[in-house]
């Protein structure tokens, strides 16, 4: 049976190409691509009272604390073109968060229907930043310092795909490829589970 709704996490190391995954997937189920990074920088730009408390935090040097981020992912989620689906790219990052979106979506009698997961070896996601770092000409990015950013990731992120997991709505895929194979590998794994595109490939 076919789901007219597409709600969506996708979760990956860095490097792993899930921003370029997660936009593919976003325009082939027609739903926006919410990114934690890109809504706190709108909102700062339009000056809203959230961007504003968001700004000062940046500029203080601190992170933005997991109530305020949830705080303005509930508040881009509530938007119109969000309402039958979206993509989370990076949020929730930790079970404080994952807790607080289980709050708002069961309030709303709503569900993920899915959380993809890109699997990209642990050296192969250093291999492709330093590369990267390189064509950038982004010196501060050593491979001590992107050890560092995976550590962080697989300390926060494998708890939440836990849970998850235990739901039965994670699916693994390689993240090893070509761009075109892996997103044919997660349009598979969604398409299995009834969830089909909206727009033609």
């Amino acid at each position: 049976m076919t789901q007219t709704s597409a709600r969506f996490l996708i979760v990956g190391p860095q490097g792993s190409g899930k921003g370029t995954q997660g936009v593919l997937v976003g325009e082939a189920y027609e739903i926006p691509v919410v990114s934690t990074g890109d809504v706190f920088r709108a909102n700062i730009s339009e000056g809203t009272e959230l961007g504003r408390r968001v700004q000062q935090i940046v500029e203080a040097g601190n992170l933005v604390p997991d109530e305020l981020t949830s705080e303005i992912v509930r508040d881009r989620l509530t938007q119109p073109d969000a309402a039958s689906g979206f993509l989370l790219d990076g949020y929730p990052r930790n079970l404080g968060q994952v807790a607080h979106l289980d709050d708002f979506l069961s309030g709303r009698g709503e569900a993920l229907d899915a959380v993809i997961e890109l699997d990209v070896p642990r050296r192969e996601s250093i291999e492709r930043l330093k590369l990267r770092a390189a064509e950038q000409g982004r010196t501060d990015d050593t491979e001590e310092v992107i050890a560092k950013r995976l550590d962080i990731y697989e300390n926060e992120t494998a708890p939440i795909l836990g849970v998850y997991r235990e739901r039965g709505i994670v699916d693994t895929i390689d993240g090893v490829g070509s761009l075109e194979e892996i997103t044919e590998r997660i349009f598979a794994a969604l398409e299995a589970r009834g969830l089909a595109r909206r727009a033609a490939a």
